[in-house]
């Protein structure tokens, strides 16, 4: 072999290792972009949370909690405390998915101190409100469609249900796309595939997650759930994949179904 040739092949091989390293280098600093994008948006929730809490504190000032009541409202204080340091912390995807779970606790330990407190039974364990997880638990399902889409039954809070029944606008949770125009969260990419997870996958095994969203995280296509009910979650079945460290996590969630699916697929956007 020539030593013209040996030069030819060396030169390929190190502006190949140089392009490779400045693709990662490059994919590496859009990461980084991403998380940072999607930690302010996930620390517009904890800001929101602490409002919460503060109107929480009227309400309870001068009451006598019983101690059912107590054990909430620290609860809610302590996750409110842990959603702070965890966004201080956030360094990768998986942290912003912790933090979307610690608010979606400390939201319905709130929502069990209201009820404590005025007398009333304690809410259901159920997904938050679809639209804006700031909202809260949901308290109940209502058939929903975007402009020019297909019907689905969604977890709303009370506010929207009266929204969607009235024929309204849903207050629905925005973000800012690179060409600043504003869509829902569900249109966001899968940098918020994790966001979404915290909120939402906890539920995925207990038949209270609609089956649109389970269809997407299970990997298959909307089509099999024709009436655009909840899925009869299997906990066996579930399992792994909705785990995040498997397709949940991965680009069905965030990129691939529910990303293409719900974004611009069967739901009709």
């Amino acid at each position: 072999m020539s030593i013209v040739l040996l030069v030819l092949i060396a030169t390929v091989v190190v502006v190949a290792v140089v392009a490779q390293q400045r693709a990662q280098t490059r994919r590496r600093q859009l990461e980084a972009a991403e998380l940072e994008k999607v930690k302010a948006f996930a620390a517009e929730d904890v800001t929101k949370f602490g409002e919460e809490l503060q109107r929480l504190d009227v309400d309870v000032a001068g009451r006598e909690l019983d101690e059912a009541t107590r054990q909430d409202y620290e609860r809610a204080l302590d996750e409110y405390d842990s959603a702070k340091k965890a966004i201080d912390t956030a360094q990768r995807p998986e942290d912003i998915k912790q933090i979307a779970s610690i608010l979606e606790d400390g939201r319905y330990a709130v929502a069990c101190v209201r009820a404590r407190i005025n007398g009333q039974p304690l809410p259901q364990r159920r997904p938050p409100c679809f639209f804006n997880p700031q909202h809260g638990p949901s308290t109940e399902d209502v058939e929903w469609a975007p402009p020019g889409g297909a019907y689905r039954r969604v977890p709303v809070c009370p506010a929207d249900a009266e929204r969607v029944r009235a024929g309204a606008e849903p207050d629905i949770r925005k973000v800012t796309t690179v060409d600043g125009e504003r869509v829902p969260y569900w249109q966001g990419g899968p940098a918020y595939a994790p966001w979404m997870q915290g909120y939402f996958a906890g539920y995925a095994t207990s038949a209270l997650l609609p089956a649109f969203l389970m269809t997407s995280m299970m990997g298959g296509a909307w089509g099999g759930y024709g009436d655009g009910g909840y899925a009869d979650a299997d906990a066996g079945d579930a399992g792994g994949d909705v785990d995040a460290g498997g397709d949940l996590g991965g680009d069905d969630f965030g990129g691939g179904d529910f990303g293409g699916d719900f974004g611009g697929g069967d739901f009709g956007f």
